[in-house]
């Protein structure tokens, strides 16, 4: 059967993408920001899953404000990278798995979890600087994505036990499945951050790290942060922090951390990567 082996947690910071497509890595404000990434990055080329399902939220490229779905799945063959205002990502076609996809679509929609299919979309830096970050610049994606995309723009969004469970959900979806394949999950977003108003430029490095922890530490806790901590503590962008417990949802009780980094500042963001493998595989 299939197995979701790793879980990554990681910002979607936009301005990294344009580091990376512009080899400005290494420039002294970016280095100690990739110096971190790459130890994750040497772990998954010794680890690559077969398939990323790539938790994510779109930045009014595939949406807008006239249709606005919770969770939508990626069903399509092919997912190209979106242009945000200044023309795509010079990045690779995301190649989908749309078998696997509507398996999980029929499972999640079947344990009551109301799920949009996509059979056209593309995908914006929400999904693809997390596969930037993680495997930097190939010719082709190294493995098969399905991105999963989560609204966490227009209030209300869902909550984190909602995400949580739709994790579980996922997990068992993939568990059914009668491939032989490894699966990664991303949970992606945050971490702290707010990009208008008086607290523009908003970073608490002591609720992203806290968070960060409790993914192994205590789970179960961050499913009970309601929204308004969520704004408070991290800014109103802070709000994508729920997209990482679909991640934690779905790599089971006993999943370990193998890696983990924080930086401050990204941009005008504090800047969060986490590693996870599944107990059973360790």
């Amino acid at each position: 059967m299939a197995n979701i082996v790793t879980g990554i947690g990681t910002s979607h910071v936009p301005s990294v993408g344009a580091v990376i497509d512009n080899g400005k890595e290494q420039d002294p404000y970016w280095k100690p920001l990739f110096d971190g990434y790459q130890p994750a990055r040497d772990w998954i080329q010794d680890n690559m899953p077969d398939v990323a399902i790539v938790v994510y939220n779109d930045h009014a490229s595939a949406f807008g404000l006239n249709l606005i779905p919770t969770f939508t799945l990626g069903v399509a063959e092919e997912f190209p990278p979106a242009d945000e205002g200044y023309g795509p990502r010079k990045v690779p076609t995301a190649v989908g798995d749309p078998d696997l996809a509507w398996h999980l679509a029929e499972s999640l929609i079947l344990d009551e979890f109301d799920m949009t299919i996509a059979n056209e979309m593309s995908v914006d830096h929400g999904c693809t600087v997390p596969l930037s970050i993680m495997f930097d610049k190939p010719e082709q994606w190294p493995c098969k994505i399905i991105p999963l995309c989560v609204n966490v723009i227009q209030y209300p969004p869902p909550t984190g036990k909602r995400c949580f469970d739709l994790g579980k959900a996922i997990r068992k979806a993939v568990e059914a499945y009668d491939k032989d394949i490894k699966v990664a999950i991303f949970g992606t977003g945050g971490m702290s951050h707010q990009l208008q108003g008086e607290r523009a430029g908003l970073v608490n490095a002591e609720f992203d790290q806290s968070f960060l922890d409790r993914l192994t530490t205590d789970p179960v806790g961050l499913t009970k942060i309601p929204h308004v901590e969520y704004m408070r503590e991290a800014g109103s962008e802070g709000i994508e922090l729920v997209m990482w417990l679909i991640m934690r949802g779905a790599m089971g009780d006993d999943a370990s951390e193998t890696y983990k980094f924080y930086h401050v500042p990204a941009s005008n963001t504090g800047a969060g990567l986490i590693v996870l493998e599944d107990g059973s595989q360790k």
